[in-house]
């Protein structure tokens, strides 16, 4: 059977542009060595049998992979993304909003900000996109 006579799903869409973003995002920072990469493999698995689930759930993935990357490298490694938008102060990261919804961003709780949606972290920390 030829696998290009059939259809992209809905559900392997959404996968695939959530590690898409998130990958964008690790890259803008700087962090996309292979473990961490392999955090993002890890996250759009178990986020496959969530949306299998509850299927309305598909406009979620990008965010709750985002946050379960974030999550993991928290316990690995320590807080990401960082906050581009105080200078000053301890450095803290960005969370994700809304935490289960469409269209997920970064933001600052400290500033009260939004900084970036989920994948465009590099044009927020100044970071051109290499051609």
């Amino acid at each position: 059977m030829d696998p290009t006579s059939h259809p992209v799903s809905p559900l392997e869409q959404a996968l695939h542009a959530a590690r898409a973003l998130v990958l964008a995002d690790l890259v803008a920072g700087e962090v996309a060595e292979a473990d961490v990469v392999s955090l993002v493999e890890d996250s759009v698995v178990q986020r496959r049998w969530w949306v299998e689930q509850w299927p309305e759930g598909v406009g979620y993935v990008a965010g709750l992979v985002a946050q379960d990357v974030q999550d993991a490298l928290l316990e690995r490694y320590g807080r990401w993304p960082l906050c581009p938008v105080c200078g000053s102060g301890d450095p803290h990261a960005l969370d994700v909003e809304p935490e289960l919804g469409p269209d997920p961003h970064w933001v600052c709780h400290k500033a009260g900000v939004k900084v970036a949606s989920v994948g465009c972290l590099g044009s927020a920390t100044g970071e051109m996109p290499s051609s």
